[in-house]
């Protein structure tokens, strides 16, 4: 391994002065606010936003069609089970109502045949 270079004081200024320098350069070089690459670079960084953001409200206005879409065929749902819900609690209360007058019409009858044998006995 070879020893470290060893600078003097006025190499090291010099290296330093040379590397602002080169810094300088580099930054003037740079594009300017209103060079043609640039604006034409930010036109299109534009036009790919806008497309970008387009799509984007394409995605949502699908979702909230979707979502709408959803909610319909769930309350849909909610409403025909509610109906079955409703049909079912009729017939129960029928068949009870049904339940509790069969023994009176039961009653009846065996009270009619009753009254039916006592009248051919006399």
């Amino acid at each position: 391994m070879s020893p470290p270079k060893s600078d003097s004081f006025n190499d090291r200024l010099t290296a330093a002065a040379k590397a602002k320098e080169a810094m300088l350069e580099r930054f003037r070089a740079r594009l300017g606010p209103d060079d043609s690459v640039l604006l034409q670079q930010q036109a299109e960084r534009k036009a790919i936003s806008d497309a970008r953001d387009a799509r984007n409200a394409a995605r949502k206005i699908l979702r909230d069609e979707e979502a709408a879409r959803l909610a319909a065929e769930k309350a849909a749902a909610a409403e025909k089970q509610e109906a079955l819900l409703s049909q079912q609690a009729a017939e129960a209360e029928a068949a009870a109502k049904r339940a509790a007058e069969l023994p009176a019409l039961q009653k009846a009858a065996r009270d009619a045949r009753y009254a039916a044998r006592q009248a051919r006995r006399r």
